[in-house]
């Protein structure tokens, strides 16, 4: 499934090659203004569902996995709408248990990844090694897979901050979570679209992980 919120430059690219791989593709609009177009002919490989308003990419991925699991499916796909991620490396998937574990696009960056997004990748590492124990190498990536037993998830978060909670969520609940590697594509500082507020999704993140870590250290001493 794909979320998106006002990505009208790279939405319809991003579907036409998510379709190439044969899936069924749900994209999600998060109540983008204008409303998502696409110049598609819809069939039942393609799914469009509007929220009418912008409730967060975490509303955004429980709504397509709502979607996919009533469509009979045990897991579901996710992969962002802004092109930095190519839908063919699905395939890179094969061989995971899609239906119990989690299962992270691992990126490679490149020179011309942002340093702050390098830094960003290091300092959710090392969270959610304290919140969980796992070592992981890129908790902030937004291609992912995740079995729809993840909606059952006692998660608060609805926002950026969804992509970092269903991870130890899932983990406190037995779940696994595992990585494979990816490209990823960064467009010129110019040309990318980031809704990503630094002050106001980072203090959201800076909250979830204070609560995850003491909610782990209870978890420790027996206190639930």
């Amino acid at each position: 499934m794909i979320p998106v919120y006002n990505n009208p430059a790279t939405i319809e690219g991003v579907v036409y090659e998510a379709l190439k791989t044969k899936s069924t593709v749900i994209v999600v609009d998060d109540g983008s203004d204008p409303s998502v177009l696409l110049n598609i002919d819809e069939d039942e490989a393609l799914i469009l569902i509007r929220h009418t308003g912008n409730k967060g990419k975490g509303e955004a991925i429980l709504t397509g996995g709502k979607m996919a699991k009533e469509l009979g499916f045990g897991s579901f796909f996710v992969v962002d709408g802004d092109g930095q991620h190519y839908p063919h490396e699905i395939s890179n998937f094969v061989g995971k248990d899609l239906e119990k574990c989690i299962v992270v696009g691992c990126r490679r960056f490149s020179e011309n990844v942002p340093g702050s997004s390098k830094f960003g990748r290091r300092f959710s590492n090392f969270w959610i090694w304290t919140e969980t124990g796992l070592s992981l190498d890129d908790t902030q990536s937004g291609f992912r897979s995740y079995p729809v037993s993840i909606l059952a998830l006692p998660i608060e978060k609805r926002r950026y901050d969804f992509e970092i909670e269903v991870l130890v969520r899932h983990a406190w609940s037995g779940g696994c979570i595992e990585e494979v590697e990816i490209e990823v594509h960064y467009p010129k500082a110019e040309e990318r679209v980031s809704h990503f507020n630094v002050l106001k999704d980072n203090a959201r993140l800076s909250m979830l992980h204070s609560r995850l870590f003491f909610k782990h250290l209870l978890r420790l001493i027996g206190i639930k």
